[in-house]
């Protein structure tokens, strides 16, 4: 009988020592899968990029719109830059023709009258047209200067100067360069004898006229003729012109 109760018992601690056994190789078998689970968790479970909220993504527009702006002011500057280089070049050559040594200082309109002292006078005659002469007036000075309106022209003893062809009038006024001329018809008597008060001389004194046109300016020419001229009272005389052709054809 006591042998019964000993094997019961032994059996009874027998079994609950394999289940112990067994509970405890469960358990770790199961910490070990945790920690297989845990190491391979991260990856799967790691947290994901948190998207921007509102206020982030304007302060990263902003900050972009900002750089933007940089960039771009700074390309405008390059710009200024370039333009203001362009705009102080300086041109290649003078563009005052009045100043051909190109000093750079503009000298302005020639205002300056021709006259006996910066020019000389010649009075020659011509074929055609009839009873004309032709009157040149060459700058002989060394500055430009302007034959305004028309010569005062007085023969002989003239105590009057003779009228001028109004149609004869140029769009301008003949400016002279140095060593330059212009040029008047003159016609000295009718050609059908209807003229009066006609007479002979071999003196000739020409005047010039100023801007305003109301009277003579500077000193007046002597002009020595050849021959002695026959005028009488259908002398007239024309615009000083730049061209002879011009003069002629009155």
């Amino acid at each position: 009988m006591r042998s019964l109760r000993f094997s019961h018992a032994a059996r009874t601690t027998a079994l609950g020592t394999v289940a112990l056994a067994a509970a405890l190789s469960l358990t770790a078998c199961q910490g070990g899968d945790t920690s297989a689970l845990e190491s391979a968790a991260p990856a799967a479970d790691a947290p994901s990029a948190r998207p921007a909220d509102d206020g982030e993504a304007q302060s990263g527009t902003g900050a972009a719109a900002s750089g933007n702006e940089s960039a771009g002011g700074s390309g405008s500057g390059d710009e200024s830059a370039s333009v203001s280089g362009s705009a102080d070049a300086k041109p290649a050559a003078d563009k005052h023709t009045n100043n051909p040594q190109g000093s750079g200082k503009d000298d302005g309109p020639v205002t300056r009258a021709c006259d006996g002292g910066n020019a000389k006078v010649t009075l020659k005659p011509v074929t055609r047209p009839l009873n004309h002469m032709l009157l040149t007036v060459t700058n002989t000075g060394s500055t430009a200067c302007n034959a305004y309106h028309y010569p005062f022209l007085r023969f002989g003893e003239a105590q009057s100067t003779p009228p001028v062809y109004e149609e004869s009038k140029p769009q301008a006024v003949v400016t002279l360069d140095p060593g330059q001329s212009a040029y008047a018809g003159v016609m000295t008597s009718s050609a059908d004898g209807s003229g009066t008060g006609g007479y002979s001389t071999k003196q000739l004194i020409v005047s010039f006229q100023g801007p305003t046109g109301t009277g003579s300016s500077g000193p007046s020419a002597n002009v020595p003729l050849g021959k002695a001229v026959y005028v009488d009272s259908t002398l007239t005389v024309t615009y000083w012109q730049s061209e002879m052709g011009d003069a002629l054809m009155y």
